[in-house]
């Protein structure tokens, strides 16, 4: 079958997409301090995106004759991100980490995926992986300048 590598990234992805909105949705959920009333909203933002990449992602694997994982069982079995409890003790810099730890793990399993989608000749795969990667270092860049640091993109 062709492009089988580039399907198991794709459910990889569906796992970990839909394990990352609910680590963003956490964020939402539990975040207290001065940035609340900015921040509050934008996890909105973050989670609409994530869920809008999700889309893209399972539909592009069900157009490859691929099956995406779809329980909660599944995507708990196969994401690479971790999971954690909900807790107060939190700082607002403390869950901009997290999140950026999520980005930059999507951004790398997104870069495995363009080249592998290169590799297996499938350009409309890579150019989905290409332009969600790019959407996911703009992220990281900004959520680092939030924390006072540079975007290490390239390190």
């Amino acid at each position: 079958m062709k492009f089988e590598k580039t399907k198991e990234v794709l459910n990889q992805l569906v796992a970990d997409l839909s394990q990352f909105s609910v680590v963003i949705h956490q964020t939402h959920w539990y975040m207290r301090g001065p940035e609340f009333l900015t921040l509050h909203p934008l996890m909105d933002d973050y989670m609409d995106e994530i869920n809008d990449q999700l889309d893209v992602i399972s539909e592009r694997l069900i157009t490859l004759d691929g099956s995406p994982y779809s329980t909660l069982s599944e995507w708990a079995e196969h994401t690479g991100i971790e999971d954690e409890k909900g807790r107060w003790d939190r700082t607002i810099p403390e869950r901009m980490e997290i999140l950026v730890k999520g980005y930059r793990y999507l951004a790398d399993l997104y870069q495995k995926g363009i080249e592998v989608a290169g590799e297996e000749g499938d350009d409309s795969t890579q150019d989905i992986f290409t332009g969600f990667k790019t959407d996911l270092e703009k992220k990281i860049w900004m959520l680092q300048a939030k924390l006072g640091k540079a975007p290490e993109i390239d390190a």
